[in-house]
């Protein structure tokens, strides 16, 4: 497929936008050192040329799309059309707050209902994404023992299963990282965590359901052993889609989490679009909140600032378009769809880790959550076929493949998240497809090791493009 500026003529155009009807301001100097290369094609051109490559996309409108930890699901269209509202769309950041209480309402009763669900008392929803989020919840957790000038606590214990994201975030603010392992079923090492553990603790950063898919039957003891340490305990809530409206992380003893809206609540997740990360918190952390929270006010909305304000994330109140598909979504599952949604995502996760466990090998055994991840460990060992043979044979199929070669802690990793969403017949056509590949891979491996045969693009040299990218077209 021929790039945009390899197709047209010089000179040829099309008409976007009306005449100008404003003075017209001519640049005093051109400070470009190139010249300024513009594609010269016409509507038409233009029209075919981006239908040509959404042909190429796969989104999950256009099928299965399985990855793991990232609830890939589908959005019920409603919540975009609540977005685009013009009274929500056409709003200024820094209108008069008179002006915008109708969004100042949309804002305090998703903090009402995040808060409802996550257990906790109070929330902001300035933070713009799930590792930004963490990056404020560390904040709030180092401004507490700040405040009580407890300034030994320089720690943070992540497990060595977490999202990478978890430990990045605790460096960014200013904590060294101390890892834990894992037991052999995925979950906290509890003696590790003893020993880990001491006046130099600041907190521990947890997800719960882990990312092997186990809920941590020792959660309430892991979160007692920090707080006996004097410990604050954070809660990642990237898989609060397994367990929302069935039980609450401020319930399991957490201080601080976030939660995905661009994940759990319905905004479409990944391709660079915006997202949102809330942060919740207890009482006694609701002081330290950045931004404002929006408040009920004898006049109506209003904003509210903490009164030890950790300072502004980010500006203004945060992705507020976001926000409005997130409340347009709780609102429309209510109390028991909620609990319905994450009853379903723990649901379909087992309906295929069993179906699967005759063929693949699952990197631990047991009941999972949302999310369940098999090893191909002795495929590879055996027939020299790796998780990423099989994930290229997918889309051979026109699936989209699972999470790869994550978590670290288990090898030739595949991780699969049907979510909610996913019918049985879908399912049971993922679960085929896979069994064929399998049996593939052990009549004819080399045929399996060369896929896919049927995109546009075979199997790039993966290592090459990623040392040596071309990120620009050369004139």
């Amino acid at each position: 497929m021929k790039l945009i500026y390899e197709i047209g003529e010089e000179g040829r155009k099309l008409d976007l936008f009306p005449e100008l009807d404003v003075e017209k301001y001519e640049l005093k100097a051109n400070k470009r050192n190139v010249e300024l290369h513009l594609p010269h094609v016409s509507e038409q051109e233009l029209s075919r040329h981006f239908t040509n490559l959404a042909k190429r996309t796969h989104g999950v409108n256009d099928g299965f799309y399985p990855l793991g930890s990232c609830t890939m699901k589908y959005n019920p269209k409603i919540d975009e059309e609540m977005a685009v509202l013009p009274g929500f769309t056409n709003v200024h950041p820094l209108a008069p707050v008179e002006s915008v209480e109708g969004c100042l309402e949309v804002m305090e009763t998703l903090q009402e209902r995040l808060c409802k669900i996550a257990g906790m008392d109070a929330m902001t929803l300035q933070p713009a994404a799930g590792a930004h989020g963490e990056f404020t919840g560390l904040l709030l957790i180092k401004a507490y023992h700040e405040s009580r000038n407890d300034k030994a606590r320089t720690k943070i214990i992540v497990p060595d299963s977490a999202h990478g994201t978890n430990p990045a975030s605790a460096v960014m603010a200013g904590f060294e990282v101390i890892n834990i392992p894992s037991d052999d079923k995925g979950c906290v090492d509890l003696d590790g965590l003893r020993n880990a553990v001491g006046p130099d603790t600041a907190g521990l950063m947890l997800t719960n359901p882990n990312t092997v898919g186990v809920f941590d039957k020792n959660i309430l003891e892991i979160t007692k052993i920090v707080h006996e340490a004097g410990g604050l305990c954070y809660y990642d809530g990237a898989n609060l889609n397994a367990v929302m409206g069935q039980c609450r992380p401020g319930d399991m003893g957490f201080d601080v989490l976030h939660i995905n809206l661009h994940k759990t609540f319905a905004t479409p997740h990944g391709g660079g679009g915006p997202g949102s990360g809330p942060v919740g918190c207890k009482e006694f952390l609701a002081k330290f909140l950045p931004g404002f929270t929006a408040v009920k006010s004898a006049n109506g909305f209003d904003k509210k600032y903490a009164d030890n304000t950790i300072g502004n994330l980010r500006t203004m109140a945060g992705n507020f378009l976001v926000m409005v598909k997130a409340l347009t979504y709780i609102t429309t599952l209510g109390k028991e769809g909620i609990k319905e949604a994450s009853s379903n995502a723990v649901l379909n996760a087992n309906y295929m880790r069993v179906k699967l466990s005759k063929t693949y090998h699952m990197a631990y055994p047991v009941t999972c959550m949302h999310e369940f991840v098999m090893t191909l460990e002795e495929e590879h060992k055996n027939i020299n076929v790796s998780a990423m043979d099989i994930a290229k044979s997918m889309l051979d199929y026109g699936i989209h493949p699972p999470t790869m070669y994550f978590p670290l802690i288990v090898h030739e990793a595949l991780m699969v998240e049907p979510t909610e969403t996913e019918t049985k017949e879908e399912m049971d056509h993922v679960i085929n497809v896979l069994k064929e590949i399998h049996e593939k891979a052990e009549k004819d491996p080399e045929y399996v090791r060369s896929a896919p045969h049927t995109t546009v693009i075979n199997r790039p040299d993966e290592v090459g493009a990623a040392r040596n990218p071309i990120v620009a077209f050369k004139f």
